[in-house]
């Protein structure tokens, strides 16, 4: 019997960014592709016209998206391309945002999940979108590809892990203006990506009894409430109640020191309680190598740890290191979700 080959889409992003480039870079790779299977949903001429410019063979086989539902497993081609060719494809591709970028990366995004729900594909991957092309096409509501997922799956509590070689790290609050984190900031906030972090870290992680660190939010975790009451009104709170659940979590601590804690061994994961605390870190250590895993969904979803990079799109410049590093951690869970039971 032939090992089990998980299925994996891919998401082509917004068409104006790399999405394309480090796609067809990471699936050029013969060993990523006997791992798994793949459904590309996007823009088959970008696609062949980037393959050509990089002048990579990658065998595709083309399929309409709006045979999506004809599709069964196993699929009849390593590599299936959903194409919209609907999208009509500016003559002088605009790099940057725009409403054209935003509508295409939503199909892409709508479809993937589609097929995720009818279990077509075990997993996804998303290449970046931009939050203004999602804006300029109407998608206002959606900060990011997260609170979509968690809209779609319709689960409530969602978290986002980036993982790295050396660094785990889970985001409190995800995209939010700094100043308005304080009107937002609660108990659940906080305990939900504790608990969300320690499922992940057991199911996933093979960690049995996962240390994970809490950061404060102020300077010197607060310093005894001279510089913010948060860490005594919500962030303590949080970490008392995951302790009872029987988490192993302590904090809160300055975020200037947690991070080398971690670095050196001490926890297995941190908690940030902003976007830029944990990410900083994150990118600082391992920008070629870091992925962004989505906790708290009922499928395997991953994407790079980067952006659309529009200033180089076209350029054939896009480091696809990361590409490859969410796909092969996507591969990866799936076997562990396949082997190990659900709760």
């Amino acid at each position: 019997m032939e090992p089990f080959r998980p299925t994996i889409g891919i998401t082509m992003g917004d068409p104006c960014g790399i999405g394309a480039e480090i796609i067809v870079k990471a699936l050029a790779d013969p060993a990523l592709r006997r791992r798994a299977r793949f459904v590309i949903f996007g823009l088959a001429e970008q696609l062949a016209y980037t393959a050509d410019a990089l002048e990579i063979d990658l065998p595709i086989r083309r399929e309409h998206h709006e045979d999506l539902s004809a599709l069964t497993r196993p699929l009849p081609d390593d590599v299936v391309l959903l194409d919209y060719d609907e999208f009509s494809q500016p003559a002088a591709m605009q790099r940057g945002p725009s409403r054209f970028g935003g509508k295409a990366s939503m199909a892409f995004c709508k479809d993937a999940i589609a097929a995720a729900k009818t279990r077509l594909i075990d997993g996804i991957v998303t290449a970046p979108i931009s939050k203004t092309s999602w804006q300029e096409a109407g998608f206002k509501k959606y900060p990011g590809h997260t609170e979509l997922l968690a809209e779609e799956f319709k689960v409530k509590h969602v978290a986002m892990m980036f993982v790295a070689p050396k660094l785990r790290v889970v985001l409190a609050t995800i995209h939010q203006a700094l100043f308005e984190i304080r009107n937002r900031f609660t108990i659940g906030c906080v305990f939900h990506p504790i608990d969300l972090a320690d499922q992940a870290l057991r199911r996933w992680f093979d960690l049995p009894a996962p240390r994970i660190a809490v950061a404060g939010l102020n300077p010197h975790a607060g310093e005894e409430g001279r510089f913010g009451d948060e860490e005594a009104r919500i962030i303590t709170p949080a970490i008392i109640l995951a302790a009872e659940a029987g988490i192993n979590v302590s904090g809160p601590f300055p975020a200037d020191t947690v991070f080398i804690k971690a670095l050196a061994g001490e926890f297995d994961c941190v908690v940030a309680m902003y976007h830029d605390q944990g990410l900083i870190p994150i990118k600082l250590l391992a920008w070629r190598e870091a992925v962004n895993l989505t906790l708290g969904l009922p499928i395997v979803r991953t994407s790079p740890d980067h952006g659309t990079a529009f200033d180089i799109a076209g350029k054939n410049k896009a480091d696809s290191s990361s590409m490859m590093a969410a796909v092969n951690l996507a591969i990866d869970l799936v076997h562990k979700s396949a082997a190990v039971p659900s709760k």
